[in-house]
């Protein structure tokens, strides 16, 4: 909720574009209790982990005929297209400033991408002609943040977008004319507005608001464009709702939603009568992470949810026969469908592991054929590569907490180097996969334990909940005993442990060694938070209408004065006797660069050994190439000094 992005969009965007994301799991038995066989692999380069994807983010066109892809160029991914029926690619775009990192198809001639500039996260949109491969910003306002609303599938001429461009606070929907950037305002926000949702029309017809007397979530929802939005639905922070798509009849809505229970289930709500018809699918113990609904018949296709990996529960016989046909091609590797074409007869399957950065092929499901297209790393060598293993803790106070071990081959699994990796949010959460940084520092002998602490979604609301005003406190408790776990077990040398993360990560970085100084040898920080006042008071105008759930989640800079200090890792500095290692993007919109300015200063006074690295071309988190691999030198060379893995 707090560093990461706000609006959990990524599911129904994935929706709006027609992309069927179907996750196919093997089962996997944890293996940290047994001494390893394996042999020791090679040093492999770092760079080969960190460099750009030979190739990646496979889109097939709207009539099946063509891909879309991401491929380097002058050390930037740009976009490429090529014919289903040729392995020749064009060249479509060839920005240099930034990676290309979301586009879509929009018709058989325009591709849309967007892009910000230097990590400030000011999107712009753009369109790129497949024929004369001319890009056009369609948004070129400075200091603007752009959104996709609905990228109208069935309309070749526009899209919706929604902008702050009238006011920083408050987002407007236009309707973006593609041929001359024209944009016709759709909805005027009231000033408490904070997304939007169309039905199968591309109306917008439901929108996400705020009371601004109690902070209550609102729900607001119409029937025509003609009229005026009314409340259906009102929940409090400590709940969430989320309208992924209309009915085939455009009447009812496919919601997630935990309101009344505990775990999020896929439910139908009709807007009509406001109120949840049935539970459409749910899970005892955990979440319903989302739902895939075709955008050829706008029927209900699956659901899916995680538990230690991804599971899919489906309603449609065709796409379970599907499932069934590629599971037959793949075996107990792991897949994804993640795009199809209009008449969904044709996909782009990624298969992907732990081990595994992935490959892309093509399937047509006619002729039952599967394509290789590409390997996202082909240089990488999945034998070389380490096992991620589910894993599960108790904490001090009784609750369970699930995460992910990664231990380095060949080397055994006792008195290890370890790295604990707490994820950004905090209301994120880590799965199963491939992670660059885990098979980098496992290649080097470290073992990395990543948890899902209390406040991590996807556990249910009272595990989330569990994390409010307990930055610094319960939800740092959390990771602090999943390094004592792992002494306990004797996988760890209490010794040699470090602990890294970004976001919230990072402040559980600082947090861990200003609060357990006696457990970590040092400490990664990728743009985390060191004082809460600061960084309460400095996030982004957009995200001022949430402000109240901040106060909520993390604490009032008046009312919790004291929590909040006590909860600052700068204002504990000097109990900080840990090396550090700071890096930080100077546009990061969501953490200052005050905040790692802040920590940086206060160890330095004190004699404490602090690197530091800024890059101006940076936001939250490092993009670029070069910065990544600049990051990640530095990174070994320091925990190289301070934990002294084995050769």
């Amino acid at each position: 909720m707090v560093i990461c992005k706000i609006f959990k969009s990524v599911l129904s965007s994935l929706m709006r574009v027609g992309i069927l994301l179907v996750m196919v799991t093997a089962v996997c038995q944890p293996a940290y209790a047994k001494e390893m066989v394996d042999v020791k692999p090679p040093l492999i380069p770092l760079k080969e982990f960190f460099c750009n994807p030979e190739a990646a983010e496979y889109q097939i066109s709207p009539d099946g005929n063509k891909f879309a892809f991401l491929k380097p160029y002058n050390n930037r991914l740009n976009i490429f297209v090529q014919s289903s029926a040729d392995t020749k690619a064009k060249q479509i775009t060839a920005t240099t400033a930034s990676d290309i990192r979301t586009y879509f198809w929009k018709n058989e001639q325009l591709i849309i991408y967007s892009q910000d500039c230097d990590g400030d996260e000011n999107y712009h949109i753009y369109a790129a002609d497949i024929q004369t491969g001319k890009s056009q910003d369609l948004t070129p306002f400075p200091g603007v943040r752009v959104r996709i609303v609905d990228s109208l599938p069935d309309n070749e001429q526009e899209i919706l977008i929604s902008t702050n461009q009238r006011n920083p606070k408050k987002f407007d929907v236009y309707r973006l004319v593609l041929a001359t950037g024209e944009m016709k305002l759709e909805v005027e926000n009231p000033g408490n507005f904070m997304g939007y949702k169309t039905d199968n029309q591309g109306v917008v017809r439901i929108a996400y608001g705020k009371n601004v007397i109690n902070g209550n979530y609102l729900m607001y929802y119409r029937t025509t464009a003609d009229q005026p939005f009314n409340v259906i639905l009102s929940t409090d922070y400590r709940e969430y709702v989320s309208a992924l798509r209309f009915d085939a009849a455009n009447q009812k809505i496919f919601m997630l939603s935990n309101k009344g229970r505990d775990k999020l289930a896929l439910v139908m709500f009709n807007p009509d009568q406001e109120k949840e018809e049935a539970v459409l699918f749910e899970n005892p113990d955990v979440d319903i992470a989302g739902a895939s609904i075709s955008q050829k018949n706008k029927n209900l296709l699956f659901a899916y949810y995680v538990t230690d990996k991804f599971h899919n529960y489906f309603f449609d016989k065709e796409a379970q026969a599907i499932y069934d046909r590629l599971t037959a091609h793949f075996g107990n590797n792991d897949f994804k469908i993640a795009s199809t074409n209009k008449n969904r007869d044709k996909y782009i399957i990624f298969e992907y592991s732990a081990s595994n950065p992935g490959a892309y092929y093509f399937y047509d499901s006619t002729a039952d054929k599967l394509t290789k297209l590409a390997d996202v790393a082909p240089w990488l060598k999945e034998e070389q590569l380490a096992t991620m293993q589910p894993i599960q803790y108790t904490t001090r106070d009784g609750y369970t907490v699930h995460g992910y071990l990664t231990l380095p081959k060949g080397r055994g699994t006792k008195n290890l180097p370890v790295i604990i990796n707490p994820h950004g949010g905090p209301m994120g959460r880590d799965a199963w996969g491939y992670r660059a940084d885990v098979q980098f520092l496992a290649n080097r002998g470290y073992a990395v334990l990543q948890m899902n602490f209390r406040g991590s979604i996807g556990y249910g609301k009272a595990f989330v909940n569990a994390g409010n005003k307990e930055w610094g406190k319960k939800m740092q408790d959390d990771i602090t005993d999943g390094a004592k776990w792992l002494i306990d077990q004797h996988i760890a040398d209490p010794k040699r442990i470090g602990i890294y993360g970004a976001s919230y990560g990072g402040y559980a970085v600082l947090a861990g060694l200003a609060f357990t100084p006696e457990l970590y040898a040092c400490g990664v920080d990728m743009c985390g938070p060191s004082n809460l006042f600061t960084f309460i008071a400095s996030v982004p105008p957009y995200w001022k209408p949430m402000i109240d759930e901040f106060y909520e989640r993390i604490g009032h800079p008046d009312k919790d004065a004291e929590l909040l200090k006590a909860a600052s890792p700068v204002f504990h500095a000097d109990k900080i006797r840990a090396p550090l290692f700071v890096a930080q993007g100077a546009n990061d919109p969501r953490v200052k660069i005050k905040e790692s300015e802040q920590i940086v200063g206060a160890l330095r006074d004190r004699g404490i050994p602090v690197e530091y690295m800024v890059k101006d071309d940076e936001g939250h988190g490092f993009y670029k190439e070069e910065n990544r691999l600049e990051f990640y030198q530095a990174m070994e060379k320091f925990l190289n000094t301070y934990l002294k893995p084995a050769p």
